[in-house]
């Protein structure tokens, strides 16, 4: 069990947005993935803990994306992505959460999530999203060095392959975070 302290803690979830969770994931479905965010998303704010849902925005003819030259680019289908890519899915109780929208795969990177997270008193992050080992796994990373605690759901993630994702809960992630399941999760004190 993992004791929070809604006083100082924030559920951010990444990229849990239309275009990708209609993409095929890994040991999860997007729409686990997205039952599992909601269910923690309703927790936290009962607990009157602030809810960040990050989305990424890659522009029109992908004129945000980065454009460093890789070995393996992300795909890019001919004609673009769809209208409603970077749209969440309807939510009647996420009004009132934090909406980050970034460029790039971290949810840190190029944005004022920081500034709005520790104009909050937040010290701890929850995170959940997809794609593990690329919009959550880079999160936690930039959490972990900007001197957050950071703990990871795992029941709340998902990635393009199983094998990846698993790496990310038993290499990665437990070097960087706290690993847990939304069931693990307790609020020990009210705001």
């Amino acid at each position: 069990m993992i004791e929070l302290d809604s006083a100082s803690t924030a559920l951010v979830l990444v990229d849990l947005q239309k275009g990708i969770l209609a993409m095929p994931t890994e040991p999860h479905g997007g729409e686990l993935v997205f039952a599992a965010g909601a269910a923690l998303s309703a927790r936290f704010r009962a607990a009157g803990a602030p809810v960040v849902r990050v989305r990424v925005d890659l522009g029109p003819n992908f004129a945000d994306a980065p454009s460093s030259l890789v070995d393996q680019p992300t795909p890019r289908p001919p004609g673009g992505l769809p209208a409603d890519f970077a749209e969440f899915p309807d939510d009647p109780a996420a009004h009132g959460d934090l909406i980050v929208t970034k460029h790039s795969w971290g949810a840190f990177h190029g944005t004022d999530l920081d500034l709005r997270l520790r104009r909050r008193g937040v010290r701890t992050i929850v995170l959940g999203g997809i794609s593990t080992n690329v919009g959550v796994e880079s999160t936690a990373r930039s959490a972990f060095d900007l001197g957050y605690d950071v703990v990871v759901v795992e029941d709340a993630c998902s990635g393009r392959s199983a094998e990846m994702h698993a790496f990310a809960f038993k290499y990665i992630f437990p070097r960087l975070a706290r690993v847990a399941v939304g069931a693990d999760l307790h609020f020990g004190r009210a705001r």
